[in-house]
């Protein structure tokens, strides 16, 4: 979690300030910004961490701020969002639409402390799963038509003769293609490969 950064978006300075210190005393790197127009000029997707988020602010508020990330493709910092005007209704809105956490003032400062070095584990092994997914695309897009037809009959459990019989070829051709799709997408047995065509099939 070396590389994680903390953001806080707040238009208290006072708030802001309190809250630097108390994260910087775990020695995370935090960053803050006085409005969410401010973070969203240097918002950067790829940098790892968590957004601690006041909900009232002037201008985009902090329920419009998590709209406008999660509406961004490579949006992925989770948001535990702080407030001191918090009701149940504006917690509800927050968490459905995927706030990580929501927390009310006056807080305890080891329970926040917590609550962001959960959300900062939650962010890497997100980026860590779609890393995978990244490269499992970049394998299937190595495949050729013929080996994604194989493929997909494969996964349908299809043997090698059938399979044969269903494209017009030799067994032996089908066996040479299915054994090039295992290598391309490394997989190391039948299992394997069905597995990594329905994660296939979830993205498409």
């Amino acid at each position: 979690m070396s590389d994680a950064t903390v953001f806080i978006v707040d238009d208290d300075e006072a708030v802001a300030r309190s809250l630097r210190w108390l994260i910087e005393s775990i020695r995370l790197e935090v960053e803050t910004h006085a409005s969410a127009h401010a973070f969203l000029d240097r918002f950067d997707p790829g940098r790892r961490g968590c957004l601690v988020l006041d909900v009232r602010m002037p201008g985009i508020s902090g329920l419009e701020l998590q709209q406008r990330l999660a509406a961004r493709r490579a949006y992925h910092l989770p948001i535990i969002f702080i407030t001191g005007h918090g009701d149940v209704q504006m917690a509800v809105r927050a968490v459905q639409a995927g706030a990580f956490d929501f927390v009310e003032k006056p807080f305890n400062d080891q329970d926040l402390l917590d609550r962001i070095q959960r959300a900062i584990a939650w962010d890497a092994a997100q980026r860590d799963r779609e890393s995978q997914r990244e490269q499992l695309r970049a394998l299937f897009a190595g495949l050729t038509a013929r080996e994604r037809e194989v493929l997909g009959l494969v996964v349908e459990g299809l043997s090698n003769k059938a399979i044969a019989l269903e494209l017009g070829l030799s067994a032996k051709t089908v066996e040479f293609h299915r054994a090039r799709v295992m290598e391309k997408l490394r997989a190391r047995s039948l299992t394997d490969l069905v597995k990594l065509a329905m994660q296939l099939g979830a993205e498409a």
